[in-house]
Order: structure tokens, then C-alpha cells, then sequence
């Protein structure tokens, strides 16, 4: 692309910013080896550096229709999405190019409950000049109808990748917005340790990683420390008290605060809450939720005999 040419004069990253090392940048030294680099690394090099040039490139532009198709006593909402000017898309690539719009249909009944449906298409130029030409009023034939039933799909689980997202943005479910903004730059460990803290959890088998579909699961284990920790210190869990602590460094640093004073401010709290957890005598509840857990971990019966088969033979 030659799109390196004339980097070097480009400011792309603040100084005063940088904490920790958030990326992988290219350099070029070596370039004359690249065609050697097996074809999985050529293709990891390919991207990084098209990842990098994005950032030189405008914004992506897209063009969105609405409309709304009265049918009857029954009304159908309609939104229809095209890319309009490629900007960054150029070089990184645009995604779902193959179905890269798509025409979506919500009916409204006269209870007010909606239905969706999507219709898959692609970057037709012809389709998309007609839906500009239409205009309020107008009537149009109805070629079919079609009534599509489905279930609502429960929360995927986290993989490796999208766990590291989660601990990053740990304070987006904070509804004050002060300690919201407080810790949107910090949230759980750092981008150099996030990835350390979740192989950890893994070493000690409080988490449990699918090493084909790199799936995420908790382990009985990290359930009961989740349901110790909820019975004894909830605080803990709440990722605020995070905000409000990352709040306190804050105030240090700013000198509102010394650093004697949020030392004994945390000092306080990790004797009070201890002293708390010694007296609350809980072992009952922490077994009930142990039992309730356990349930879930059970190997059924004909697995169980499979295994008994196994170890009769060795």
C-alpha cells in the first residue's frame, strides 16, 4: 500500500497517556523476510499492520432508511443499513462483505409487543436506490407473508477472549457515574496482567478453560469461594468498591488526601470486615450452597459406571 511512507512525521500516540504497553506496533525492520514467515504468521503480521494503518484512515460512513409499512390495523418497522463510504474499512477490511446489509422487519400489534425478523442481503446498489425512492403515502403490493417463531437465546458464555473485555470494562454495570468514569480506565489488573490474573484462575481450577471452543466455565471449587465471599463480604464483589478505592489513589495524587490517610481508611476496612467474618458462625448457609452447586457437577449415573468399568480393566 505504501501507506507507511511519511508515519514517522504523524503523531498517533499521547505520551501523557501511556501507562502500559496496549500494542503491538510495526516497525518494518525485517520487512525483507516476511515472504519466509509461514502463512498462519504472514497472515497475524498481515493484520497487525492493516489494524495499524486504520488508524490514519477517516471513519467508516454508513447510510441508514427507516420505514414504516402500515398493513391494515397491523404496522411493520423496517431498517436498512449501507455502507456509504469505506474510510478505514478500505485497508482493514470490510466485514461481512459477503452479507453485508440487512433488512429488518419489527411488527407491532395493538398491544404494543414486537416481533423481529431479519432478511439477509447483500450491497445491492439497485435495492438500495428503490428504498430512496419511496415516499410517505405510498402503496405497495404485498408479494408474501411469512410468520417466524423463535425462543430467546440465553447469554453466551465468556471465552479467554472475551473475559479479558469483561475484567477491562468491569465498571460499565456501575450505575453511579462518577465512580462509573472513575474506574473506566482501570478496571480488573492491568492490559500487561489481565491475561496472567485469568491463567491463574486456571492454575488454582477455580475457572475452567475449554481448550477447544476456549469456553470459560466456573469449577465447583470457584463456585464455593463465589458463594463464601457473597455469604461473608459481599462488598467484595460489587466492582464500585473498586471505583471507590481507584476514587481514593486518585484523591492522593491529586494531594486532597495523604497517602496516611487512605492507608488507614483501608487498613479500617480490611480489619472491620474480617473481624465481621470471624463472628458470623455461617457454616450452615455455606453448606447449603454447597449442596445446591454440587448438583450441577454431578456426573450422571451411566458416566459414573463408564468410569468404574475403566478402572476395574487397569
Amino acid at each position: 500500500f505504501k501507506s507507511h511512507k511519511g508515519l514517522l512525521k504523524t503523531r498517533y500516540v499521547n505520551d501523557k497517556q501511556i501507562t502500559d504497553h496496549y500494542a503491538i506496533i510495526p516497525t518494518g525492520q525485517g520487512i525483507n523476510v516476511l515472504n519466509s514467515l509461514p502463512h498462519l504468521s504472514g497472515k497475524v503480521y498481515d493484520l497487525i499492520v492493516r489494524r495499524f494503518l486504520s488508524i490514519f484512515y477517516p471513519p467508516a460512513v454508513y447510510q441508514k432508511i427507516q420505514i414504516v409499512t402500515k398493513m391494515k390495523e397491523e404496522s411493520f418497522f423496517s431498517s436498512f443499513k449501507v455502507l456509504a463510504e469505506e474510510g478505514y474499512l478500505k485497508v482493514s477490511g470490510i466485514p461481512g462483505q459477503k452479507k453485508e446489509a440487512s433488512l429488518g422487519a419489527k411488527h407491532q400489534d395493538g398491544d404494543g409487543e414486537k416481533e423481529e425478523n431479519e432478511v439477509e442481503g447483500g450491497t445491492d446498489t439497485a435495492f438500495f436506490q428503490k428504498l430512496q425512492a419511496l415516499k410517505k403515502g405510498m402503496t405497495l403490493p404485498v408479494q408474501s407473508l411469512e410468520i417466524k417463531e423463535g425462543k430467546t437465546s440465553p447469554p453466551k458464555r465468556y471465552n479467554s477472549g472475551s473475559m479479558i473485555l469483561a475484567m477491562e470494562n468491569a465498571g460499565q454495570l456501575i450505575e453511579d457515574e462518577e465512580l462509573r468514569a472513575q474506574i473506566k480506565g482501570s478496571g480488573i489488573g492491568t492490559s500487561a496482567t489481565r491475561g496472567e490474573i485469568l491463567k491463574k484462575l486456571f492454575a488454582i481450577e477455580y475457572l475452567a478453560l475449554n481448550k477447544k471452543t476456549q469456553t470459560v466455565t466456573p469449577t465447583l471449587l470457584g463456585e464455593m469461594i463465589f458463594d463464601v465471599v457473597e455469604h461473608s463480604i459481599k462488598s467484595l464483589l460489587n466492582p464500585e468498591l473498586t471505583a471507590s478505592w481507584e476514587k481514593g489513589l486518585n484523591y492522593v495524587a491529586d494531594g486532597e488526601i495523604t497517602p496516611k490517610e487512605y492507608m488507614e481508611k483501608l487498613s479500617h476496612f480490611i480489619i472491620s470486615r474480617t473481624q465481621g467474618v470471624k463472628g458470623l458462625y455461617n457454616q450452615n448457609q455455606l453448606y447449603a450452597c454447597y449442596d445446591k452447586a454440587a448438583e450441577a457437577y454431578r456426573k450422571p449415573e451411566k458416566e459414573k459406571k463408564k468410569g468404574n468399568k475403566k478402572e476395574k480393566n487397569l
